[in-house]
């Protein structure tokens, strides 16, 4: 099976539900990721600049004739220019600029922006290891706040360098020592600045990194100009085998709790579409500022993000995929294929493809976030699909979760609304922990959150969770640690109603609920029914439908990823009482919920 197998089989499916349905259609199926365009000359009211992969940096770049190089455009282009680019290999790096341009290319070309050079100059040693010369390494350390005691017997140190080598493009993995290295594999001595492989590069192309990132929209004054607030426009560039990360926008990083007001205002309105990120040793980009987009791009194959979004409101990312994030396997960082991190207001995550992350959690809303819109996404094979922490108040609507340990992961929140999801084979976790700013190992994070005390409100209606014998254990959870029983006696949710749960009948027989808080002994119980929940709860669990044990008609085709529900399965009418919000954030009309989860039923 190729890497990306699972992938394309996902796009199939999906794309087929653009044709199953006209309305209602959540997620609709695409297209996701970059779409390849005939770009039009931008209409700037600057200067446009071409470059060209031989472009020649004493050239004006004002014509296609006099196609400049890139390193030479960015010195020269002031907000309002434009930088259009031929296509063909760059291999450059580490440009900075700090105005506000539009990046493009030109016409249907692709320009692809690398950060790797080819190594030529191989000397062959015995028992089949070859070395090359190479001055330019990037050795790293683990941050600080990384626990080795707890991870040294699964992470090894030389994980955390930057470095990589590619053969003919298929990226090598990092090894301890010459005597580990096979055909997949390589090897830095860092103190005599020498990479080894097991490789013959006869007829081969060797790629070894050279470059720390692509672009860097810095905050500080470059090339003798003052910087932009106005951030830039950056379409259909592909962006690879850079060792640290592809992108950063520069920017305020609160370490405090912080004002939506004091943050995001630096560079803003920054958009980046149809672009690829892959093969970054770190993250494929950092980025920060008020009303950025980030749309139809492909991020695969990063280590510990796939897009790091830091500390900015009114954010959109749409239509992307991502995919292969944690591609070295490292672990203790908590690693996630998208971050939102450190008070981000209003950010919506809608119609993305985040599939085959199976060591790294999805989306992530970590630290002092507010108000954010998850809707429409499909997540597969990833862990802690949308993941809301030590944050205030999220709509997650909409979505399809497929194999993923933990679909849905609520920790340490407030108000978090979670209507008309699908979750196959998925489980759906709220938690609350005794967790606070005394004595946190992160310092001021829980403080930017809700304080112990305030972490409940949350609702889950109409959703729609099935387990076949792949899957084991409760389909949703409700955890409290047991050291908030007393303090901690009403539930999280102040609504649960009009979901629909089934266990396949294959399943072994096991609870379809857990739940926390209780009285009595104990810190919480195991419901084998909905049933058993309201009993435990007057009026939560209303207008849901539990089938544990079924063997009758359920999906279209679960096989080829088709989750619409069949109409003859017994729980296919099930009517929440959605409010105003879930229905504007899936556009949908009060007759249209009809149905529990994503999908109206097949015809």
């Amino acid at each position: 099976m190729t890497p990306f197998s699972s992938l394309r089989r996902a796009l199939l499916s999906l794309s087929a539900l653009i044709f199953a349905f006209s309305v209602h259609a959540q997620p609709s199926g695409g297209p996701y990721g970059p779409i390849r365009l005939n770009y039009e000359l931008p209409q700037v009211d600057g200067s446009i600049y071409y470059v060209a992969p031989d472009g020649q940096a004493e050239q004006s770049g004002l014509s296609l004739d006099q196609a400049t190089s890139i390193e030479a455009a960015f010195e020269k282009a002031v907000t309002g220019d434009a930088i259009v680019l031929r296509g063909g290999t760059y291999r450059t790096g580490d440009l900075v600029f700090n105005q506000g341009l539009v990046i493009q290319p030109y016409a249907d070309e692709v320009p692809i922006l690398k950060g790797t050079a080819i190594a030529d100059e191989w000397e062959a040693l015995r028992d089949g290891l070859w070395r090359v010369k190479w001055e330019t390494l990037f050795p790293m350390k683990p941050q600080p706040w990384w626990r080795r005691h707890r991870e040294a017997a699964r992470t090894p140190m030389y994980r955390f360098n930057n470095d990589m080598v590619f053969v003919d493009g298929r990226m090598l993995r990092q090894v301890g020592w010459p005597g580990e290295l096979d055909e997949n594999s390589f090897y830095i001595d860092y103190e005599e600045g020498y990479v080894y492989t097991a490789t013959d590069p006869e007829g081969k192309t060797l790629e070894i990194t050279v470059f720390d990132n692509a672009l860097t929209r810095s905050t500080k004054e470059v090339h003798g100009m003052a910087p932009s607030t106005v951030g830039p426009q950056v379409r259909g560039i592909v962006f690879t085998q850079y060792a640290y990360r592809a992108i950063e926008i520069e920017g305020y990083d609160p370490e405090e709790v912080s004002p939506e007001s004091a943050h995001g205002k630096d560079v803003v309105g920054s958009v980046f579409e149809h672009c690829t990120f892959s093969y970054c040793s770190r993250v494929g980009g950092y980025f920060r500022g008020d009303g950025l987009v980030i749309r139809h791009c492909l991020v695969s194959h990063t280590s510990t993000e796939g897009l790091f979004i830091l500390s900015s409101n009114d954010v959109l990312i749409e239509r992307n995929i991502v995919t292969h994030n944690n591609m070295e396997k490292i672990t203790g960082y908590y690693v996630t294929a998208i971050k939102i991190f450190n008070q981000c207001y209003r950010v919506t995550c809608r119609e993305n493809l985040i599939i085959d992350n199976e060591d790294s959690s999805g989306i992530w809303y970590d630290v002092g976030n507010v108000d954010g819109l998850f809707v429409n996404n499909w997540i597969q094979n990833t862990d802690n699909g949308f993941f809301f922490e030590i944050s205030k108040g999220a709509v997650c609507a909409g979505n399809v979760f497929v194999d993923c340990p933990q679909a849905i992961f609520i920790l340490n929140s407030e108000r978090v609304r979670v209507y008309q999801n699908t979750m196959v084979n998925s489980t759906v976790t709220f938690e609350r922990t005794n967790r606070s700013a005394v004595g946190d190992h992160f310092d001021w994070h829980p403080a930017s959150g809700p304080g112990v005390e305030e972490r409940h409100s949350h609702v889950f209606m109409g959703n729609l969770l099935y387990a076949d014998d792949n899957h084991r254990g409760p389909l949703l959870k409700f955890r409290q640690s047991e050291v908030l029983k007393e303090l901690m006696t009403e539930p999280q949710v102040e609504r649960i109603e009009a979901n629909v749960y089934v266990q396949d009948g294959y399943v072994n027989d096991g609870p379809l609920i857990q739940w926390s808080p209780v009285s009595g002994e104990g810190n919480s119980v195991l419901l084998d029914t909905h049933e058993e929940l309201n009993a435990l709860i007057p009026g939560f669990a209303e207008g849901s439908q539990s089938f544990v044990g079924y063997n009758g008609s359920m999906f279209h085709g679960k096989e080829t990823l088709r989750f619409e529900l069949m109409p003859d399965f017994a729980g296919v009418r099930s009517q929440a009482d959605l409010p105003k919000e879930a229905l504007e954030a899936l556009s949908w009309k009060k007759r249209d919920v009809t149905f529990p989860g994503a999908f109206p039923p097949a015809d």
